[in-house]
Order: C-alpha cells, then sequence, then structure tokens
C-alpha cells in the first residue's frame, strides 16, 4: 500500500487533533473539554451529515443503484452480529458475545465523516445518499444482538426483556432520530433548503469535526487503561474484524457498482463500530454485559485504528480491485 496515503491520512487536521487530545492524556496534561460540548459537537455533526444527505438524495433520486445499496446496507447490520456472534463465543459468555457483535454489526458516524473527509482532500466525489445507508444500520444490529440473547439464554424468562423498551432505544434513541429527522427535513426542503442553511451546516463542519476529533482523542487514551481487561483475543478481535468486515463490503459495493467514494464509505460503515447508540441500548436492555468490553473495544481499538489506518487501507483496496 502507498506510504502517502496513509501519510495523508494521519495529516489531515481533524486526525492531528485527534492525536493531539490522546498525547493530553498520556502526558497527563489538564486539557479537557467542558462536558455539554461533546454532545453538542457530535449532534451537531448528525444534523449536518443528515440535512446534506437529503438533499443530496433529492438530487440524485432514487435508482437501481440506491435500491441495492440501501438494501446491502441493511444486509451487513443483520448479518455482521450473527457472525461475529459466534466467533466471540469461542472465548466470552453470552451476554458479552452479545453486546460486543451488536456494536459492531452498527455503525460509527464520525469514522464516516471523517472517511467523507478524507474523499474531499483527495477530490473524490460521493453521493449524498449513503447518509441514508447510514441511518439505516444504526439500529437492526441492536434488535439482533437481544434476539441473540433471547434465543440462546435458556434461563432467561420471557417477562425480562421489555420489547417496547428495545424498539424504543433502537430507533428513538437521539442519534437516530436526530440523523433520519435530518434527513427527512433535507429531502423536504430540498435545494433551496441546502442554500438557506450552507454557511451552518457547511462552513463550520470542519471545524466542529476536529474539536469533536480532539475530544475523541481525550476520551479513547482515557480508556486504554481498560485494554488488559479486553484480552489479547478480544484486542485482536477489534482490529480483524474491521478488517473482514470492510473486505465483505468492498466486494459487496463492486458487485453492485458503486463508484469509488461510494465504496470507500459503504466499506467504512461496515467496518466501524458503534460507541453511542449500541453502547446506550446495552446499559439498559442487557446489564449483565460489561460496559468496559464492549466500549472500550469499539472506542479504544476499531476507532483509532479505522480514522488513523482502515480508511487509506480500505480505498487502497478499493483502487486495485476497480483498477
Amino acid at each position: 500500500m502507498n506510504a502517502s496515503l496513509i501519510m495523508s491520512n494521519i495529516l489531515s487536521p481533524p486526525i492531528l487533533f485527534f492525536f493531539l487530545g490522546m498525547s493530553a492524556v498520556i502526558f497527563k496534561s489538564d486539557l479537557e473539554i467542558p462536558q455539554p460540548l461533546p454532545k453538542l459537537f457530535s449532534l451537531y455533526l448528525l444534523l449536518a451529515i443528515g440535512f446534506k444527505g437529503g438533499a443530496e438524495l433529492v438530487r440524485s433520486g432514487i435508482s437501481q443503484e440506491v435500491v441495492l445499496t440501501l438494501f446491502a446496507a441493511i444486509m451487513m447490520a443483520t448479518i455482521v452480529p450473527i457472525y461475529t456472534f459466534f466467533i466471540l463465543r469461542i472465548r466470552l459468555d453470552l451476554y458479552n458475545s452479545a453486546a460486543i457483535a451488536a456494536t459492531y454489526g452498527s455503525i460509527s458516524a464520525v469514522t464516516f465523516i471523517t472517511a467523507g473527509s478524507f474523499l474531499s482532500e483527495l477530490g473524490i466525489e460521493f453521493s449524498g445518499y449513503m447518509v441514508a445507508a447510514l441511518a439505516l444500520m444504526e439500529s437492526p444490529a441492536i434488535i439482533v444482538g437481544l434476539l441473540l440473547v433471547r434465543i440462546y439464554d435458556i434461563d432467561k424468562e420471557d417477562g425480562d426483556f421489555s420489547w417496547s423498551e428495545v424498539l424504543k432505544e433502537a430507533f428513538l434513541n437521539s442519534s437516530v432520530y436526530l440523523l433520519v429527522g435530518s434527513l427527512l427535513i433535507g429531502v423536504l426542503s430540498g435545494e433551496k433548503g441546502w442554500k438557506l442553511e450552507a454557511p451552518f451546516t457547511q462552513e463550520i463542519f470542519y471545524g466542529v469535526l476536529t474539536f469533536f476529533l480532539l475530544d475523541m482523542g481525550l476520551v479513547a487514551a482515557g480508556k486504554i487503561k481498560d485494554l488488559g481487561k479486553a484480552g489479547w483475543f478480544l484486542i485482536s478481535f477489534s482490529i480483524l474484524i474491521p478488517i473482514l468486515n470492510a473486505t465483505i463490503g468492498i466486494l459487496l459495493a463492486r458487485l453492485i457498482g458503486m463508484p469509488q467514494g461510494n465504496a470507500l464509505l459503504f466499506s467504512v460503515l461496515c467496518a466501524s463500530a458503534s460507541y453511542i447508540a449500541v453502547p446506550a441500548a446495552m446499559r439498559l436492555t442487557l446489564p449483565e454485559a460489561n460496559p468496559s468490553l464492549y466500549v472500550t473495544s469499539a472506542l479504544a481499538i476499531t476507532f483509532p485504528f479505522n480514522i488513523i489506518i482502515g480508511i487509506p487501507l480500505y480505498f487502497y483496496g478499493i483502487n486495485a480491485l476497480w483498477r
């Protein structure tokens, strides 16, 4: 793989600020982002990317490629937690296996946004409807993970699960609700709304992303101490499974005939792991699982791996296959 591709990604300002946040924890600086702000940054990024996706979806229209891409997204969000569950059961108990499988079946919106930034720096176009794929991949893994527990836990009573709470967390949690809502508003307001909101949704977007990744660096470095609890099996899983999922995503993208930019975003969605929506749902519906395992693996291992090495690695594979 061309080393310049990795260096180009690492030397982009948002990634450098991610490293700055990590170094602040490592060197014991008192740098911190006041707590309400990271939540605000997260909500802004979801709003901006959802709104842009809705406007772009109106512009591109519904084509066979769009339908196939969205179908493939739902399929991956459903299948990934099933086969990862059985891999995890080699070493982990039922509850932790299900929680981690759900985490890796879902997606990281910030990894997706970082991949979009990577493509923009290379001058490679991608379609706004990929945000619809992002929205559709958020929730199915939560339901699949909990279904696996219900199927394989013979000691759990039917009354132990509140399916209304499960569905509420899966489809009405703040990140899913805002992303889907912004997407619909982008569709309804179209080009006129996009131009009207451009100063807010475009011009400050990368500044907010940079600040958010600075905070993510602080959080990820703070989780490094929990890696001992994960063990080498889970650490290896957190790197190898994203590569496997991305490879499947790339092959599906090639089969569908996606352009390279869309293929990278799709492969990144397949490779990423949720560290916001799924952990929130698992804490509520699967308290037997250990959060230090599924949060640490997604946030302290998979997230940095994907944004530093994974994105250029997947793009290299796409370039080779499309050529």
